[in-house]
């Protein structure tokens, strides 16, 4: 049995948080009424089916889903889907045609998760198509039923590849929306944990604008660094300093929303003592400069 690993956790952790949330509940019922096409946020390293016994999945992929070696195929698609859109939106087609997609969710440079769609045909199915499909499905097994299987080819949904472009598009931007979630989830993580965490915490809080350091916080608490180092990454997820620019990024993009705030300003208010390095953190977590972000909000440079 394979051991999961660190990040593949991680993710579980932030997905589930993720669905929980409202803006993704909304958004998940808005796309599949507008759209009419399945949905699922996946964490990295998931090994099942996205869409099976999703209220819009294509019936000719749950029929697939219910032959062991035509499920596998679908499975090994979905690897493949993951590895390659680890950067950037990636569709694939399956042996019958049909399209699915996959858009990473990232929180700087770190992949969380997967916005999945897709089960779509780019063109009006044909008999030549099914055909070959066809010589694919028989190889699958004598336990396929070709005529129930081409019923639900037929019924596939086509979409233009302009139409499907712009479907993707959306989930793009709504993976930015979830990459910026993400982060603040990262931050006020209120899994279970010992109290001593829940006060360091607060520590940090309430001090994070000054030279904050591990062993002052892990002092304030009663622990020694070590330990404190220790315990408070398996609570949250994240080591002290990766915890602590992580509440400065946040403080610093509540600041920001005031249009008149300097970005310099902002970063030293947050408790950054070099721009450089303000730069550097703020890429890291926010995917992009922090004057981008600012040129986002107010639709202008300053």
């Amino acid at each position: 049995m394979s051991i999961e690993s660190h990040p593949a956790r991680q993710s579980r952790t932030v997905v589930a948080q993720l669905r929980r949330s409202q803006v993704f509940r909304d958004y998940e019922q808005a796309f599949r009424a507008t759209t009419g096409l399945p949905i699922n946020l996946r964490p990295v390293e998931a090994f099942d089916l996205p869409h099976h016994g999703d209220p819009k999945e294509s019936p000719f992929c749950a029929l697939m889903a219910q032959s062991n070696h035509s499920c596998a195929a679908c499975l090994q698609l979905q690897k493949r889907a993951e590895v390659e859109a680890r950067l950037e939106p990636k569709t694939l087609k399956c042996f019958a045609g049909l399209c699915e997609s996959a858009v990473p969710v990232r929180v700087g440079d770190d992949l969380i998760a997967f916005l999945q769609t897709g089960q779509i045909l780019l063109h009006a199915p044909t008999k030549a198509d099914f055909a070959k499909a066809t010589r694919e499905l028989v190889k699958f097994g004598t336990g396929v039923d070709l005529k129930r299987m081409e019923e639900a080819y037929f019924q596939t949904r086509v979409v233009t590849r302009k139409q499907y472009e712009s479907i993707l598009r959306l989930l793009t931007i709504f993976a930015q929306h979830l990459s910026t979630l993400s982060n603040r989830l990262m931050v006020e993580k209120a899994a279970e944990e010992r109290p001593a965490v829940t006060r360091a915490r607060g520590y940090i809080a309430e001090r994070y604008a000054d030279e904050l350091s591990l062993s002052e916080v892990a002092r304030s608490v009663n622990m020694s660094a070590f330990y404190f180092c220790k315990t408070f990454k398996k609570a949250t997820g994240l080591t002290f300093t990766e915890y602590l620019a992580r509440v400065r990024i946040e403080k610093v993009k509540n600041l920001l929303l005031n249009p008149h705030k300097r970005v310099s300003e902002a970063a030293y208010e947050a408790g950054f003592q070099s721009l450089s390095q303000f730069n550097r953190v703020f890429r890291r977590i926010a995917g992009e400069s922090p004057t981008t972000y600012r040129e986002r909000l107010h639709g202008s440079g300053g």
